[in-house]
């Protein structure tokens, strides 16, 4: 069968997908992988076949316009997905006007520049499988326009798939009369422009294939989920000489992700005060800090080594420890390794993902504002010093051995597609 993938230009989504596509491909299916004309070097980088969409729009640089809004993303998830986590949030009011911000702000930038030019390939090409990330609604809509069947494929929580969720048992509980849908009409809208009507699936996807064991994640209800393993996947990289030596005394990673320098203006913490204060343990730090970034660190003692990148699925295996920003890609890639951690949390789901993984007993949780080098030195030394942590990421890291890999899902997704495809609408005039 012919699988389309559809993606925004943000390298740290594509790569929960890159598995996925070579699972497919593997298996002797066709797959491409469709996004603005800018993201293509990065598609091609990973082996994978492009299909340049549209024109290129950096979303980043228009919410500069709304500095409330970029303050908004460093900090937290933007309403109304911020409700998925803090239910006190869930009211109608509350989530009607979130999905209003939502769509205007965020959803339109993202997919408004490659939706009539996806639609046009996906007429052309005639996929089976559109499988969109959830910011990629032009993935649905062009689906639905070509009669191909389709699913979401989650890269983290699913915030959005549980907000929806509220949002519809909220709304039928509103008088026939007030009851807007931003969300929904708006996918209207754009399924009319080529034939089709909407439906729930513009939003959640047909099913939806989900790379987290169910200990950390949240669900929508009547929602179908596919469970799958994570494979960790970072692009390009070259295992160093001194990881190929067994490390002579217990190795902790330290990693604050790349949103901090590529989105943001630098860490959110003290990374010296952080980096000094490890290093006062018997242990080896191996730290990756962005090159930009390192003149500000100074000089470190001779147990810490910073690096600007590593292979976290070279380096976590060799690790007695690892301390991370709870991005769901270095948390998954630690759990897979049963390694402890320490998640130091700041925006998006990273807050609920922590306490997912602290309520599991794999690791422990920090507030970003409560850390400072000292909490994370003392964090680190439990990590370390308590068995119960290491007996509970190998708990973990079972779990996720436990379900299907990508490779494995495949005859399911053959299944799923079967199941799913529906007659391609009739072109207008």
């Amino acid at each position: 069968m012919r699988v389309l993938f559809v993606t925004n230009p943000e390298k740290s989504i594509f790569q929960y997908l890159a598995p996925h596509a070579w699972a497919l491909r593997t298996a002797g299916h066709e797959v491409v992988v469709a996004s603005q004309p800018r993201f293509a070097d990065v598609i091609t980088q990973a082996g994978l076949t492009a299909v340049p969409v549209g024109r290129d729009r950096d979303p980043w640089r228009l919410v500069e316009w709304k500095p409330d809004l970029h303050d908004a993303l460093r900090v937290g998830v933007l309403r109304p997905y911020d409700a998925a986590m803090e239910p006190e949030l869930a009211t109608w009011e509350y989530l009607r006007s979130g999905y209003e911000d939502a769509v205007t702000w965020w959803h339109r930038l993202n997919n408004v520049p490659v939706i009539a030019g996806l639609v046009d390939f996906a007429r052309q090409w005639k996929p089976d499988l559109v499988i969109w990330e959830p910011l990629a609604f032009a993935g649905s809509i062009a689906a639905k326009a070509c009669g191909a069947a389709h699913a979401r494929l989650l890269f983290s929580l699913d915030i959005f798939g549980v907000t929806r969720e509220n949002y519809l048992r909220l709304t039928h509980q509103q008088p026939p009369e007030d009851r807007a849908d931003p969300l929904a009409d708006w996918l209207e809208r754009n399924a009319n422009a080529y034939g089709a009507e909407f439906s729930e699936d513009l939003a959640t996807g047909g099913f939806t294939i989900d790379q987290f064991p169910p200990s950390l994640q949240m669900y929508g209800a009547g929602l179908s989920y596919v469970n799958t393993q994570y494979i960790p996947y970072g692009g390009p990289a070259v295992v160093p000489g001194w990881l190929r030596e067994p490390p002579r005394r217990p190795r902790v990673a330290f990693t604050m992700g790349l949103s901090a320098t590529e989105r943001f203006d630098g860490y959110s913490i003290d990374v010296r005060d952080v980096l000094l204060e490890l290093s006062t343990l018997d242990i080896e730090v191996v730290a990756t800090v962005a090159e930009e970034q390192r003149p500000r660190l100074g000089e470190l003692p001779d147990n810490v080594r910073t690096v600007p990148y590593v292979p976290m699925h070279a380096l976590i295996p060799t690790c007695s420890a690892v301390i991370h920003h709870a991005g769901a890609a270095t948390l998954a890639t630690t759990c897979r390794y049963g390694v402890p951690q320490l998640a130091v949390h700041l925006h998006f789901d990273q807050p609920e993902l922590a306490r997912r993984l602290a309520r599991h007993g794999a690791g422990l949780s920090l507030a970003n504002d409560e850390a400072t080098g000292r909490s994370i030195r003392e964090a680190t030394e439990r990590l370390l010093g308590e068995p119960t942590f290491s007996d509970r990421a190998a708990d973990l890291r079972e779990e996720f051995l436990a379900l299907p890999s990508p490779n494995d899902l495949v005859a399911r997704l053959e299944e799923l597609t079967a199941d799913h495809r529906a007659a391609a609408p009739a072109l207008a005039g």
